[in-house]
């Protein structure tokens, strides 16, 4: 629901599996290419043997942004403490905010809700936006706004053997998380 709810364009969505090397070509393709604003990954968080997209985003990115990862930790905790075992990254390659979600969709609803307020201004500063990044009061509502356009990617991976042969969403649209 909150990637449906984003006015935002989506520019690929695709299905991948946790394979390093596809995870690192696809992040590349879509930033350098395609030159997306925001890839959001879910899937591959944990500390199972198969869990490497944070390892394959940070061999990619030329800049971390751990409050973001850090701030979705924190929101996770309230609700589990498996949360601290999420390896879960944020980064910059280029003018691209890419963005690891874990690969539950209550997880994944959980932790963009934690963060989606920053995405927006997050953009505007990596596009070069100078303004002060202080909120007031009045000026909350601005940031809660996405820029119309936004583009992204929501890029799924899959870990679980039971999503390859049936996943718990469409392939057609991307899920309502």
């Amino acid at each position: 629901r909150l990637v449906a709810d984003i006015p935002a364009e989506v520019k690929a969505y695709e299905v991948i599996p946790d394979e390093k090397y596809l995870i690192k070509d696809k992040l590349i393709e879509y930033a350098d290419d395609l030159g997306l604003d925001v890839i959001i990954t879910t899937g591959g968080t944990g500390v199972s043997p198969r869990d490497v997209t944070p390892d394959a985003t940070l061999e990619v990115i030329d800049k971390e942004i751990p409050g973001m990862a850090e701030v979705m930790r924190s929101e996770s905790l309230k609700k589990t403490p498996r949360a601290m075992i999420s390896r879960a990254v944020v980064g910059l390659r280029g003018r691209t905010l890419i963005i690891n979600l874990p690969g539950s969709p209550k997880g994944v609803r959980e932790n963009l809700s934690a963060i989606l307020p920053a995405i927006s201004h997050a953009v505007e500063k990596i596009k070069g936006d100078p303004s002060e990044c202080a909120v007031t009061e009045n000026e909350k509502c601005k940031f809660l706004c996405i820029p119309k356009n936004l583009v992204c990617l929501l890029l799924l991976l899959l870990h679980c053997n039971t999503w390859i042969h049936k996943p718990p969403w469409s392939f057609v649209s991307p899920p309502r998380f």
